[in-house]
This record gives structure tokens, sequence and C-alpha cells, in this order.
């Protein structure tokens, strides 16, 4: 059943988003687009997630786990750290720059085009790159590093 209630909340917010056009980059360019041919739809989709999701976590959290697990799962840290803040900009400076974010890549994978595809080659690449990055700089040097 719970995994029953993920493809059916996925096909959801797929069909939300198709819906809505924001599978389409140049509708979320618009967007961005003040000076231009600003299209302000993506703020009227973004202005009705947040209120869906201010109601949902209200009767949510009423209860004492979720239906379907045993507890809440939530982020062990509130710190806005180098990292949140890198990776939020990297984020939107993307989606800025070519339209597709991963909530909207997803249906879009679907269009037979090939736009989406290369944008989850990079995107998938990206990550790896990012743990590749953190990994590195997380290792502790050994103490033959360093001295010559």
């Amino acid at each position: 059943m719970r995994n029953f209630a993920a493809l059916f909340v996925g096909l959801l917010f797929g069909l939300g988003i198709t819906v809505s056009g924001m599978i389409n980059p140049a509708k979320v360019l618009n967007f961005f687009d003040v000076a231009g041919s600003w299209d302000p739809s993506l703020a009227l989709v973004m202005a009705s997630a947040l209120l869906t999701t201010a109601i949902g976590y209200r009767f949510v959290f009423r209860s004492e786990r979720p239906i379907f697990d045993s507890a809440f799962h939530l982020p062990g840290s509130t710190t806005i750290d180098k990292p949140l803040i890198l990776g939020a900009v990297t984020y939107g400076v993307g989606w800025g720059l070519i339209g597709f974010c991963p909530g909207g890549l997803v249906p879009a994978l679907g269009l037979a085009r090939a736009e989406p595809w290369i944008f989850a080659l990079a995107l998938v690449a990206g990550m790896a790159a990012a743990r590749f990055v953190r990994t590195r700089l997380a290792e502790p040097k050994s103490a033959t590093q360093g001295t010559a």
C-alpha cells in the first residue's frame, strides 16, 4: 500500500506540473524575464504549492506518526550553512538558465525530446561531481600530506 500511495502522489505531482505548463522550459524562463515577456503563472503555481503544503503540514503533524511509516523523517539540522547556500544558489541559477528543475524534468522526459534527457544526464553528472568533491573535502588529511 505504501508503494501505491507513493506512485499515486508522484503521478498527481507530475500531472500538476504538466497541466500547469511547468515542464516547458520556455514558460519557466519567461517567468524570470521580468524586463521582457514576463509570465507570472509560475508565481501562481508556487503560491498554490505553498498553500497546499502549509495546509497539509497542519493536518499531517497532528498525527503521532505517518500512515505508512512508523515515524516522521525530518531533517536533523536547521543550520543554514555554506553547503546549503551553495546548493540553493546552484539550483536557482541552473533553473534560471535552463528552465528545468528536477520536479518538472521527470514528466518532460516523456516528451520525446533530447533536451530533458541531456539535462537529466547533466544533473546526474553534477550530483556525482558534488558527492566526489564533498567526500574529498571531508576526508581528513593524513599525517604524511603537507610535509616535504
